[in-house]
């Protein structure tokens, strides 16, 4: 991401690092106030964007945008953390430091397994990662070309990492903003294929090695939405269960979105391993999320069974991502998506919904069957965690809104559901607790959406954040909150009527940080 400027904020360290370990009481790991319990954050400092997603020998590499010295955006290294089912993530040293090239801005990673780049040593198959330098020293001169692309392997399976000796592998001739690169390897044209923001809009490259570089063609200078810079794209195939295949560019934007500031958008068309075409009209703009908070979000490479999985940053860089009222460390990422394709009445859709690994952090399920309701229904006031299904029948209610409430002693709430009248899915947290720190925090956010009979909703809710789809993956919205204490009560709601709500299944959820 763009360099913003720095706040130094130095944290006393209360947890592993690089150089010794310090012993941490399993009462308060990762337990501070707003910390996720089942998303992954750092131990400390900053962290924004998901970078080198990869899987290899049976493990997933999750890499990020991380500043280890303050819990503001600063130096960029990219952290590292490892996990065999995508829940649980055992952290790692960090894999990248800045150097004399500059900061280590996004990018992503691939396994070069038929050695396309030389850099194999005996048995040992290479990670290749590539990822964008940015230099201060040229910013600080007022010079444009301030990002260009290098590279970095390992060869003891994601464990430590050599910067390419002749880095960068692909030179700025002259964009400001010329950054972000995802890698994949094209099998009808047998290249490796980089997406890369550049501007406005997207340029895609090809190569043999993954180290010498050539343009193949532009995207999107006039399609989609340009609210902001171009950043962090992502392109794939992906095939509807008819067995239909498309391809899915995912472009986030710098500002904008649908709901303000940063956000996500996506394409539906073709890639024959030169040009992506885009099979909508160019003023069509497609949203993978409508809350506030999902922002550079990309997918890993090589996951097993073909699955496409997706992880995004939990937070808005452009609204108040270095402003959200945390101490120790700052950001969370979303919890892993996998992605589908679904025919629509509008045109193949992009769907989305949570890993099915997830289940695993479930206990204690409960579930009312055939209630109508009218006002509040009380589901739980344990103050837990929780992973709600709710599944409404629409030909039976008569509510102007229903849905779902949190709240807490202090009159705190975030509210979610759906609005007959307006006919759109909405998260509102206007009244959810600390906001002070920005004026576009306190937001009702809307999704226009039609369901068909029946509206089914999957609701996470973690200490911090909610997490809604809508009728099987195919709306997503993602928000933060920050209440003065703990949401405490979680009701059903209908205003203005009644609500026939079919079925309401909730589990309480577990940490993924627990410390034996």
């Amino acid at each position: 991401m763009r360099f913003v400027t720095m706040v130094f904020f130095v944290f006393v360290i209360l947890v592993a690092c690089r150089e010794k370990t310090v012993v941490v009481s399993a009462d308060t790991y990762y337990k501070e106030q707003h910390r996720p319990r089942f998303h992954f954050s750092p131990e400390k400092g900053w962290m924004n964007d998901p970078n080198g997603l990869v899987y290899y020998d049976s493990t997933y590499h999750l890499f990020y945008q991380h500043y280890p010295d303050s819990n503001v955006w600063g130096p960029m290294h990219w952290g590292h953390a490892t996990s065999r089912d995508l829940i649980h993530w055992k952290h790692q040293p960090i894999a990248l430091y800045p150097d004399s090239l500059g900061y280590i801005f996004s990018g992503s990673a691939v396994v070069d397994d038929h050695n396309t780049s030389g850099l194999q040593q005996k048995n040992a198959q290479p990670l290749v990662a590539v990822f964008t330098h940015h230099d201060m020293t040229k910013e600080k001169a007022g010079k444009i070309d301030r990002e260009s692309q290098s590279l970095a392997y390992s060869l003891d399976n994601g464990k430590t990492w050599t910067k390419y000796s002749k880095n960068p592998v692909l030179k700025n001739k002259g964009d400001q903003d010329f950054r972000d690169p995802k890698v994949f390897f094209h099998q009808l044209t047998k290249k490796w294929i980089m997406a890369l923001a550049v501007g406005n809009h997207l340029e895609i490259f090809s190569s043999h090695n993954l180290i010498d570089w050539k343009k193949e063609s532009d995207f999107g200078k006039n399609e989609g939405s340009h609210g902001g810079v171009w950043e962090c794209p992502d392109l794939f195939p992906l095939k509807t269960k008819e067995g239909t295949q498309k391809w899915v560019l995912i472009q986030n934007i710098g500002r904008g979105s649908i709901n303000g500031g940063s956000g996500t958008q996506y394409f539906i068309g073709s890639f024959d391993g030169h040009y992506f075409k885009n099979d909508n009209p160019p003023s069509l703009v497609l949203w993978l999320d409508y809350g506030a908070d999902n922002y550079a979000g990309v997918t890993w490479f090589g996951a097993p069974d073909n699955r496409r999985l997706f992880i995004g940053w939990m937070s808005n860089w452009d609204d108040y991502a270095q402003k959200i009222p945390t101490q120790k460390w700052r950001s969370a990422l979303t919890v892993p998506r996998e992605l589908g394709l679904r025919q629509s009445a509008k045109g193949i859709r992009l769907i989305q919904y949570p890993v099915k690994e997830l289940s695993m952090l479930r206990v204690n399920k409960k579930q009312i069957l055939n209630k109508t309701t009218e006002g509040f229904l009380v589901l739980s006031n344990e103050g837990k965690l929780k992973d709600l299904e709710l599944e409404f029948d629409l030909s039976n209610t008569s509510a102007q809104s229903f849905g779902l409430v949190l709240s807490n002693t202090q009159k705190e709430k975030v509210v979610a559901g759906y609005d007959l009248l307006k006919k759109e899915i909405f998260i509102d947290r206007t009244q959810s607790g600390k906001n002070s720190f920005s004026d576009k925090f306190a937001n009702r956010h809307a999704a226009p959406y039609l369901p068909e009979g029946k509206l089914k909703l999957r609701i996470l809710i973690d200490v911090s954040s909610i997490e809604l789809f809508v009728d099987d993956g195919a709306l997503a919205m993602t928000d933060l909150f920050f209440p003065t204490e703990d949401y405490s009560t979680i009701s059903l709601f209908s205003e203005h009527g009644k609500a026939t709500v079919v079925s309401a299944t909730w589990y309480d959820m577990l940490s993924i940080w627990n410390k034996p």
